[in-house]
């Protein structure tokens, strides 16, 4: 029977989104189906479980999925052992304390004697016990920042991406707690068979996001300013020189950060830089 890896994914929502679109790039795709709780990917030995975010620390701890794909701030709060394989990139976001926006905030320690709604209660109260900070906390499961609308608490801690569902509460942002994005987990004792088809999934998840966050660049130069324009362009060793078919001149190609681009692109020209392309990678294999 061929060993498979199970991996946990949050059934739907944005993690969802996100994490699918990864494996999908990363050549792993499976049906989703119509209500499907389980499926398995084709050309790659992983079987994929469907469950609600704050399910998936438990189900790997529990070692019913070997790995899975779950928000830092889930992680958090669950309290597992488990172990973070890697960090994504995406589904970024914060756990913030938030008060009503006309309340003048003097301090964390306007937090003392309050009630304070949220759905990651021990998150708080580690927070709280570090700062000194004497809280009622109240659990509550969705729709948070609704309750100090309607009475039901003075504050609220929640997640905050943008901050417009605290602004259309009436809500403002006063202390931020911890940021969160995906990671990829697993659990501790992994046998050697599935750490092999993790590695196998690592590997391929490492080539996506490489590619993410690289361009490749390409552009024309004359032959005195070359040796300026690859000290601008490092690239992964050094950047690939070849001569033009004009006398005098060489196209230079290389791979630079996306957040590098503009910074560069005004260095290149300055250098004598002409033509110059920028273009994505598919697959970038380290």
């Amino acid at each position: 029977m061929e060993t498979k890896l199970r991996i946990a994914l949050q059934k739907k929502g944005r993690l969802f989104e996100d994490s699918y679109a990864l494996l999908r790039e990363a050549g792993i795709k499976f049906n989703l189906g119509n209500g499907r709780l389980v499926a398995s990917a084709t050309k790659f030995p992983i079987e994929v479980l469907f469950l609600r975010d704050d399910d998936i620390p438990q189900t790997v701890n529990d070692q019913v999925a070997d790995i899975g794909i779950v928000g830092e701030n889930e992680l958090k709060e669950k309290g597992f052992k488990l172990k973070t394989v890697k960090k994504l990139g995406f589904s970024k976001c914060r756990l913030s304390l938030a008060i009503p926006k006309e309340i003048e905030y003097p301090g964390l320690s306007w937090f003392n004697e309050k009630k304070v709604a949220t759905s990651y209660p021990k998150i708080l109260k580690d927070f709280f016990s570090k700062k000194g900070i004497n809280a009622q906390i109240h659990e509550i499961a969705g729709s948070v920042e609704i309750a100090p609308g309607i009475g039901l608490a003075d504050a609220i801690f929640d997640i905050v991406s943008s901050g417009s569902t605290l602004v259309a509460n009436h809500l403002k942002e006063v202390e931020k707690v911890m940021d969160s994005e995906a990671v990829l987990v697993s659990s501790q004792n992994l046998p050697p068979e599935k750490e092999a088809i993790l590695d196998q999934l690592i590997f391929r998840i490492n080539a996506v996001m490489a590619s993410s966050s690289n361009k490749y660049i390409l552009l024309n130069a004359p032959n005195d300013k070359v040796e300026q324009i690859v000290k601008i362009l490092p690239g992964m060793k050094s950047p690939t020189v070849l001569p033009l078919a004009q006398k005098g001149w060489s196209s230079i190609h290389s791979v630079i950060k996306e957040d590098h681009f503009w910074e560069v692109i005004g260095q290149l020209k300055e250098n004598g830089a002409e033509g110059i392309l920028i273009v994505p990678i598919e697959k970038m294999i380290l």
